[in-house]
């Protein structure tokens, strides 16, 4: 059984050595050498101090390209034109899948052709070297995102090649983005990358580590969100992580996701170990975006509104060719703008709003049961617990790919907006907060005359595409079909 405990230092080592002997470029890593090139590098490069030391929100984009010189480029547009204050650099598919072989003939038909065969940086494919060339050609942080469930030798290769931030977890990267993988296994995998953060902390080259928040993307009610993000945060820290920034997805109404970034921040507080440094990073909305691109900016602004509002220390900011997949270099620096834009005429003013304290509130409670779930079923031990919960449903994760979660879990938005649970299936929810779901839930469907179905949560994931926030009828019609009831 998967247990949260620390891996021995020797059993790193061996863990490390078959790993390195996967590809070619895994021979290059040397942990005492790249303790020394880290060391090397100025502190306006070192991510964990950059994020940490921050007074308001920095922003990050999503990018990645196959090519080592085209990467270079696009980043420094996204610095200089965009104003980015952290870069990203987003891994492809084949890596993310283990399929180095394949990255490596789309690298070369990339390289040979010009042609783009692939969908981000093949960083493995690059090895130690490709990676540090990157790290010095560009003048700010730089974290490695990618959606990888076994990330171990994409871990081993940038740690070594200079990264000092990396995305990811064993239940964010499974669940969401997998139909197959064993969570147990994953679990495992991922002790072995915090593990290795960890070996690099202790050396004095913090590593900071970054659940991915909004999850499935799709109306994630946000205690589910948060109590992910603890379980991994908490599973990082058994490690040796000592930085850690958990994340959030946007839902779209400004008091929920104003209440659920502070909760997140207030819990992680309380429920990590005193020696992590919090952090929080705020993903603006993950879901379908408008085709019209003024329409695409209208939902940017209202995220960097609410990033104003509640302050996180990091916004990972979209583009508006969100619609039409990955955007050029010119939208992705023009969301930037869009968002640092309105956080800076934002920021300073004094915004409150009605009904904040309320659903933080309500969010806490939810998330403590939750948790609760987690470490009654591990009796106590968070690894043992999270698969306990998955496999009983106790904790679920809407619309998620995953044969390692039930996915029973079905949300819906109340008639503000807010993200509701409309399905519980086995949920593990205090009986009285199952109520205030259902009265608020109830209240909607009474104002559109319409009851609570399927329909509505289909009409709600279709919503803000479409130009609205909550997926109402229109015309006394139930998504399309002459409402009846």
């Amino acid at each position: 059984m998967i247990r949260d405990e620390r891996i021995p230092a020797d059993e790193l080592r061996h863990i490390d050595e078959q790993l390195r002997s996967r590809w070619p470029t895994g021979a290059d890593v040397d942990f005492e050498e790249a303790i020394e090139y880290h060391e090397s590098l100025p502190r306006h490069k070192r991510f964990a101090p950059v994020l940490e030391s921050a007074d308001q929100p920095l922003l990050q984009p999503r990018a990645g390209v196959a090519r080592l010189d085209d990467q270079i480029d696009l980043l420094r547009y996204l610095n200089q034109e965009g104003e980015a204050d952290l870069l990203p650099t987003t891994i492809d598919s084949y890596t993310r899948d283990n399929e180095y072989g394949k990255a490596q003939e789309g690298l070369d038909t990339v390289r040979e052709t010009g042609e783009d065969t692939l969908n981000g940086f093949p960083a493995v494919n690059h090895g130690v070297e490709g990676c540090r060339q990157l790290i010095d050609a560009i003048d700010a942080p730089i974290e490695v995102r990618h959606g990888t469930p076994d990330a171990r030798l994409l871990a081993a290769i940038t740690f070594a090649g200079g990264f000092q931030s990396f995305e990811g977890g064993p239940i964010s990267y499974n669940i969401p983005y997998t139909k197959r993988r064993d969570l147990a296994r994953t679990i495992e995998h991922w002790q072995y990358v915090d593990r290795l953060a960890g070996a690099y902390t202790e050396r004095g080259v913090t590593i900071n580590r970054e659940p991915f928040g909004p999850l499935t993307g799709t109306l994630v009610p946000p205690s589910i969100a948060i109590a992910v993000m603890l379980i991994e945060g908490t599973l990082a820290a058994t490690q040796g992580v000592r930085s850690i920034t958990l994340g959030y997805g946007q839902v779209g109404n400004v008091v929920q996701d104003v209440a659920a970034l502070r909760a997140l921040r207030d819990l992680g507080t309380e429920y990590l170990p005193d020696e992590v440094t919090v952090t929080t990073v705020f993903h603006e909305w993950m879901g379908g975006f408008p085709p019209d691109e003024a329409r695409a900016n209208g939902v940017i602004s209202l995220g960097g509104m609410t990033a104003a509002i509640a302050n996180p220390d990091k916004v990972i900011t979209k583009s508006p060719q969100e619609f039409q997949g990955i955007p050029t270099k010119e939208a992705n620096a023009a969301g930037l703008r869009t968002t640092r834009q309105i956080i800076d005429m934002t920021i300073e003013q004094r915004i409150d709003i009605d009904g904040v304290e309320d659903e933080q509130d309500l969010i806490a409670r939810e998330t403590r049961c939750l948790l609760d779930a987690v470490f009654d079923r591990g009796d106590g031990d968070v690894a043992a617990g999270t698969v306990e919960a998955f496999e009983s449903g106790a904790l679920d994760v809407p619309f998620a790919p995953s044969d390692s979660a039930k996915g029973d879990v079905l949300p819906a938005r109340d008639d503000d907006g807010r993200v509701r649970i409309i399905e519980f299936a086995d949920l593990e929810m205090n009986d009285d907060i199952k109520e205030i779901h259902a009265a608020r839930l109830s209240t909607r469907a009474e104002s559109e005359g319409r009851t609570q179905s399927f329909r509505m949560v289909a009409d709600d994931v279709a919503a803000i595409s479409d130009g609205k926030l909550i997926g109402r009828p229109t015309d006394g019609t139930e998504g399309g079909v002459q409402n009846a009831d």
